[in-house]
């Protein structure tokens, strides 16, 4: 049976990616920063659809821990799943700040990078033994990174350098049969930046009528979306860049 590891499960896109595969036959291991409480009850969920679960703190802003927590997660493997490796890497966690250009400070420049940026460079990277051969890396960005709206300056340019880191790794890693794919979702109802998508009427409906399919996302469109592209259905899919918006500003 296949283990999937999400960072950033506890919550939102990564809860339902979660509960998406656990409904699909897998493992799955999630991260989370400060929600414990919320990231047991994920995996607890996980477990009534009869999968194994467990759940380990990560700060994917601090790449210096990315080392211990290779170590942890390699003791859980071995304890859990009598295994040394495991499938699938998602890397999912991230925040959102919104920013016009001229007002965002160093500060937050540095926060979304070392979180969105560096943070998966450097976790994929230290986490590579532990990936099977034949596993799969998918990467999450935006659709911000095709089309703009005043604000995210900063993390849409983050989320443009995965893009970019996407495609070499698929390139450097197929020697090892490891496909490596971006998501990049539209707008989608969950508490990112705030809940503006989800909790403002009037920002809800201006977004949805930008949208061919005439709604705003919800997190299930995205955990059925990464369910499909992390099965075997989709092996031959490698080194692309899949919009999952509902056909925004096309």
């Amino acid at each position: 049976m296949k283990t999937v590891l999400i960072t950033g499960g506890s919550r939102g896109l990564g809860k339902s990616m979660a509960l998406f595969l656990a409904q699909k036959g897998f493992d799955v291991i999630i991260t989370y920063q400060t929600s414990e409480q919320e990231a047991l009850k994920v995996v607890e969920e996980i477990k009534h659809y009869g999968r194994q679960s467990a759940a380990l703190p990560l700060d994917v802003s601090k790449s210096d821990t990315f080392s211990t927590f290779s170590e942890e997660l390699t003791l859980l493997l071995d304890t859990v799943w009598h295994k040394n490796q495991f499938d699938i890497l998602i890397n999912n966690a991230g925040i959102g700040i919104n920013q016009s250009f001229e007002q965002t400070s160093i500060k937050a420049f540095d926060t979304l990078m070392n979180i969105h940026l560096k943070g998966p460079f450097f976790l994929t990277q230290t986490l590579l033994p532990l990936i099977a051969n034949g596993g799969k890396i998918l990467n999450i960005s935006t659709g911000l990174t095709r089309f703009s709206i005043p604000g995210y300056a900063a993390y849409a340019m983050m989320k443009g350098g995965i893009e970019v880191l996407t495609h070499y790794l698929a390139l450097e890693l197929g020697k090892r049969r490891i496909s490596v794919n971006v998501v990049a979702p539209g707008a989608i109802e969950t508490d990112f930046a705030g809940g503006v998508n989800r909790d403002n009427p009037k920002i809800n409906e201006y977004i949805a009528s930008q949208i061919a399919l005439g709604r705003v996302g919800l997190p299930e469109d995205i955990g059925a979306a990464v369910s499909l592209l992390v099965s075997d259905d989709a092996t031959w899919i490698n080194g692309q860049r899949i919009e999952v918006s509902g056909g925004m500003r096309l």
